[in-house]
């Protein structure tokens, strides 16, 4: 037979492998300048080193992981400047978007967002240790998305999509950096749903939606602030030298 059967297996490994190490960045377990072994990977999975070497190429092309000289392939940190620029965006349309969708938000769209906020208020009661922030984050995503959803503009979501997409390629999770966001970010769901519920006017809607965002970038930027580590110097950033 032909070489079929052996090119999707090594396919299928290499899609292992991706998702493997994508959901371990993404969710905080590899933290920043963590070092990606690919003997020990390919262990792990059961592979020749071959897929773990691609999918990692993959992550690199995403800018979730770097080559360093002498090192290898390590976490990359988060970017804090183009985290910037694609938060203030996403504030920008996300905020219109929901000011936008609040005359076509039903009483369902409203019982699925408290569902929602509710379902990570629940994820905070969890255990120390047992807090899973990927799905915190995946809950979050969902909120936010039920709410901007009936914006009858199809441009508006478009690039609210686009700004999603762009964080995941940044850092899924920022939780994991900011942790006190986790309990900061129910509370103000809770307000901009009551917003909603109250019958508040769309301005006041949109300005409380961009807020949370903005508190959102003001916390991360203030952890990277302190920690440095954490985030890695573009040619944009003041921070880097020549």
């Amino acid at each position: 037979m032909g070489p079929g059967p052996v090119a999707g297996a090594a396919t299928s490994k290499v899609e292992q492998a991706y998702e493997l190490i994508r959901e371990r960045i993404v969710s905080g377990r590899y933290t920043p300048g963590y070092r990606l072994v690919l003997g020990s990977l390919a262990r792990e999975l059961g592979s020749s080193p071959v897929p773990v070497r691609e999918a990692i190429r993959r992550l690199e092309a995403e800018s979730l992981v770097e080559f360093e000289r002498n090192v290898g392939a390590t976490v990359r940190g988060l970017d804090p400047v183009e985290y910037r620029w694609t938060m203030e965006t996403l504030a920008v349309v996300e905020g219109a978007a929901v000011g936008q969708a609040l005359p076509l938000l039903t009483a369902a769209d409203l019982a699925e967002a408290r569902r929602l906020n509710d379902l990570m208020r629940a994820e905070l009661g969890q255990p120390a240790g047992e807090f899973d922030t990927q799905r915190f984050s995946q809950l979050n995503q969902r909120l936010h998305r039920t709410l901007a959803a009936p914006c009858p503009n199809p441009h508006l979501l478009d690039l609210v999509d686009r700004g999603w997409h762009r964080l995941a390629t940044l850092r899924t999770s920022v939780f994991s950096l900011v942790p006190d966001r986790t309990h900061q970010s129910v509370a103000e769901h809770d307000a901009l749903l009551d917003l909603i519920a109250a019958g508040a006017d769309a301005p006041t809607v949109e300005a409380a939606a961009r807020e949370h965002r903005s508190a959102t970038l003001r916390a991360v930027l203030a952890h990277e602030a302190r920690d440095p580590a954490t985030a890695q110097p573009t040619s944009h950033d003041p921070r880097r030298r020549p």
